[in-house]
């Protein structure tokens, strides 16, 4: 069982993996112009924000896809670029730390369904949106 997402854990910080494309589409503001550069605003908007309320440190991972990929990490976010589909990579990235607290954000239902089997907990695009 995992601990609380606000306990301390040996082995790490916590880790939130965003979902770029859900996070991006789930507010209609013209995100599908220029895809690209909406995953970039989410990217420094993660960058100076982090992940709002939460007290101590995590590690941010933005995972982008199709025509988002590319973008380049920033301090305080790391991009993953999905080669394929951006669901399979941030479930490969919630299983690659068992023993850590995750956090994936994100509304896609099956995706939520994936990584919580993994013991990973769940959040929508309002946790890091407002």
């Amino acid at each position: 069982m995992n601990a609380p997402l606000g306990s301390p854990d040996p082995d790490g910080p916590l880790l939130v993996v965003v979902d770029g494309a859900n996070v991006v589409g789930s507010r209609p503001d013209g995100w599908w112009r220029d895809r690209r550069g909406a995953a970039e605003r989410l990217r420094d908007r993660l960058a100076a924000e982090g992940l709002p309320g939460r007290v101590g440190a995590v590690e941010l991972v933005l995972v982008v896809e199709g025509a988002a990929r590319g973008v380049e990490s920033v301090p305080g976010v790391r991009v993953e670029s999905a080669p394929g589909s951006g669901d399979d990579r941030i479930v490969e990235l919630a299983a690659e730390h068992p023993g850590r607290p995750r956090l994936v954000v994100t509304a896609d239902r099956e995706l939520r369904r994936r990584v919580t089997e993994l013991g990973a907990e769940v959040a929508g695009p309002r946790v890091v949106l407002g």
